[in-house]
């Protein structure tokens, strides 16, 4: 019998596995397969042995977190190391509002829980509800209409934080039985909304209200605790204690569970809200107000899908690492991810790592998914969350991303001969960086920018480019305090390149104390080539540059350091108080420190669409000596940055 290789699961590879086997008998030697209606037969083994071999890999593949790509089998994996994947998140915004009641005397003003507000997104409405009942107290006040003095009630609702989703209510009653299961029937459901009470069958009121729980520390038979776990079909299911961990329920009671079905992203970026509340005054009645206006204080935000397949296999193994608790620089990073799921990467930086250093303190840079910047509502609402995994006496700060941006200028040289216009061709170059940008090491915190692949990304457009000459830019934004003494510091992480006559360092204009008109910063190298001089200075109209105030910080062009001293800014060109500051890098090779998000900017970049005419025929090769535009060396050009 021939060797079989048993590990084959393609058909034709198994039909020709058994024709193998077949002919290594005497009385198939010889034998034409093909030719006969005993191909047919082996066709049938080699399909049931295909669809048995695929089921027993599946099976196999099912059982492990890194191969399992069905999403029950998936959570079941998790769920053995003690992950929840995150649920589907609802989307948060905070609005105001006053009531005017007429005709009442009421001392407070009550608005229920549930359906509160409707809001209008882009082609659609989102309901937003409250969690809670909130209750606020009133005053008198008078008003005319028509001529006549109108008395009336007033409350001020001021920063009433209402969540995208209906709010829902489901009940059960334990039966005494082992295999009674509670599950929550919706999917979509917002986890960290669920409120679990439990009360006796003749018991007012909601109960005693009962919290998750996802570790066994601290609980005993009497912690009123509850744990949760998804099911099938994203769908939640709520395990309560047995007498040793955790209360055991007794036969009778009744559990009410409140939770908000959500439409996740979807409710995001919602800004005009419309009053649906039910209002009602100390008794229960309902109350109607006079027309008013919301003021929306956030607009809606933080709405995500639920965890991912990939998600979860990535995670889970981190947090079971973690142990629920946040120590080490991959544990922050791990749990933040799961506590806000807007989160695309993050740094996290030991205060002895600083310098100089600052010991039990961790700096925390978040990039979320879309925009640069974690809002303070988001920021204090992730440290409060990171309170439970923290360790007594680390102090957390969230600080704001460092961004180094990286830009090209690229001379793009193509044979018109194969295009019908240059600007689709260009406008083709962007989209294949753009996609690179997407797919590559860069875009994320100690990201890496490597230039022979951008050469290769432009020269692969289209088969029409026939080469590029492309310049690397690296830039930092300043933020600048306007009308404030203020030093800066902006560290690139990368060498400058250098040239004597210096305009190594350029930026956009903006404003000073005591100076009229706009003003850029530029540098002057000392003799040794390592460090320089920042200067402020103006552009003349005979091309000639003024110092303004020379000497106002340094350049370290070794280490890729700006430091601007004391300085009065009062207005700059660009919007948002922006002054960007660029430099040429020493290596075309850029590297992003672990704190300096690396962000290759696509859009900033200049695509020179340059005919090429030795390929088009318009000249012949070798008659052309000179041309300014065919070099690849640094020039620095003008003082200031466009």
């Amino acid at each position: 019998m021939p060797f079989t290789k048993f590990t084959n699961l393609d058909f034709d590879q198994i039909r020709e596995s058994i024709k193998d086997y077949l002919r290594s008998n005497s009385d198939f030697s010889g034998f034409d397969f093909d030719g006969s209606n005993f191909s047919i037969l082996i066709d049938t083994l080699a399909y049931n042995t295909y669809i048995t071999a695929f089921n027993s890999n599946m099976v196999v593949n099912e059982s492990f977190l890194d191969s399992a790509t069905v999403r029950e089998n998936v959570v079941s994996l998790a769920r053995n190391i003690g992950y929840l994947p995150r649920s589907r998140t609802a989307a948060r915004a905070t609005v105001s509002f006053t009531v005017d009641v007429e005709d009442t005397q009421t001392a407070t003003i009550n608005l229920k829980r549930g359906l509160c507000f409707v809001g209008n997104a882009s082609n659609t409405s989102e309901v937003f509800s409250i969690l809670e009942n909130v209750q606020r107290t009133t005053e008198n006040i008078d008003f005319e209409r028509n001529l006549n003095t109108i008395s009336a009630r007033r409350s001020v609702f001021n920063n009433i934080e209402i969540v995208q989703g209906t709010f829902l209510t489901k009940t059960f009653t334990f039966d005494g039985s082992l295999d009674q299961r509670f599950t929550l029937d919706n999917p979509f459901i917002d986890t960290s909304t669920i409120k679990v009470y439990i009360k006796k069958e003749n018991e007012t009121g909601d109960g005693n209200e009962y919290f998750q729980s996802n570790t066994l520390k601290e609980i005993n038979k009497d912690s009123l605790v509850y744990f949760l776990q998804e099911i099938q079909d994203e769908k939640y299911e709520i395990l309560f204690g047995d007498g040793l961990i955790g209360r055991k329920l007794q036969e009778g009671e009744i559990i009410t569970v409140n939770y908000l079905v959500t439409n996740g992203k979807d409710g995001n970026d919602v800004s005009i809200f419309g009053f649906s509340g039910v209002l009602t005054d100390d008794l229960g009645n309902v109350l109607t107000p006079n027309p008013f206006s919301t003021t929306t204080n956030t607009k809606s935000q933080n709405g995500a899908e639920i965890e991912s397949i990939s998600s979860i296999k990535k995670y889970a193994p981190s947090i079971y690492a973690a142990q629920n608790r946040a120590v080490t620089s991959r544990d922050y990073e791990s749990i933040i991810k799961t506590i806000y799921s807007d989160t695309e990467s993050v740094s996290v930086i030991g205060g002895e790592e600083l310098d100089p250093p600052q010991f039990g303190v961790v700096e925390i840079s978040i990039k979320p998914k879309n925009g640069f910047f974690v809002s303070d509502f988001n920021k204090s609402l992730i440290l409060s969350d990171l309170k439970k995994y923290s360790i007594s006496g680390i102090n957390q700060k969230i600080i704001d991303l460092k961004i180094l941006y990286i830009e090209l200028d690229t001379f793009v040289y193509y044979d018109d001969s194969k295009i019908s216009s240059a600007d689709s061709l260009k406008t083709k170059v962007s989209t294949s960086l753009t996609n690179y940008s997407e797919k590559s090491d860069v875009n994320k915190f100690g990201g890496r920018f490597k230039y022979s692949k951008i050469l290769k990304t432009i020269d692969d457009t289209d088969s029409s480019i026939t080469s590029n000459i492309t310049k690397v830019i690296i830039r930092r934004n300043l933020v600048a305090l306007l009308n404030q003494q203020v030093q800066y510091e902006l560290c690139f992480g990368n060498q400058f390149h250098v040239k004597s006559e210096g305009k190594n360092i350029k930026s956009t204009g903006f404003t000073i104390a005591g100076e009229s008109g706009v003003v850029y910063f530029t540098d002057t190298p000392n003799p040794d080539g390592k460090t320089g001089i920042l200067s402020v200075v103006k552009d003349s109209s005979d091309d000639n540059v003024r110092i303004v105030t020379k000497g106002v910080g340094t350049v370290d062009y070794i280490k890729g350091e700006i430091n601007i001293g004391t300085i009065n800014i009062t207005s700059t060109v660009k919007p948002n108080n922006i002054i960007e500051i660029q430099a040429f890098p020493e290596s075309n090779d850029i590297v992003g420190l672990r704190d300096l998000y690396l962000n290759f900017d696509v859009s900033k970049s200049k695509i020179n669409m340059v005919k090429d005419v030795i390929s088009s025929g318009d000249e012949i090769s070798g008659t052309v000596f000179v041309r300014d535009f065919y070099t690849s060396s640094y020039s620095n050009g003008t003082l200031i940055r466009e």
